[in-house]
């Protein structure tokens, strides 16, 4: 069973920087996605960064440039560094691996919505202050 594990939300000013670390146990596959979405208050979740099994990734237009995701060598590791953050970036991310296969998501795992087929960790929180 997959399960994955956040750390490393947290309040800081906008502007400043924070780093995001998802363990990932149990996890069985060679094809696949993972990533992280974030859910602001009032609003849908959404995508944030992706990457595939390949090494591509993707990003969120609002946050491209800004972010970045990364994960270790044994795929039991997925970071998001967040730089020059928003007060639009506040919100839960949460850490995600789809049980599809990476090859119907596209380049980079952009044709994944988090809607189904996907398994979720518990969300570690992000606060942004003026």
């Amino acid at each position: 069973q997959v399960q994955l594990v956040e750390s490393g939300g947290g309040s800081v000013q906008a502007g400043g920087s924070l780093r995001l670390s998802c363990v990932v146990s149990g996890f069985p596959f060679s094809s696949y996605c993972m990533g992280w979405f974030r859910q602001a208050p009032g609003k849908d979740r959404e995508g944030v960064a992706t990457i595939k099994d390949d090494g591509a990734t993707d990003y969120h237009g609002s946050v491209r440039g800004r972010f970045t995701v990364s994960q270790d060598n044994t795929k039991t590791k997925l970071d998001l560094q967040l730089n020059n953050l928003r007060l639009d970036d506040a919100g839960m991310y949460y850490c995600a691996v789809s049980r599809l296969p990476s090859i119907i998501l596209g380049r980079g795992c952009r044709n994944w919505s988090g809607r189904e087929h996907t398994t979720w960790g518990q969300g570690t929180q992000v606060t942004i202050s003026t």
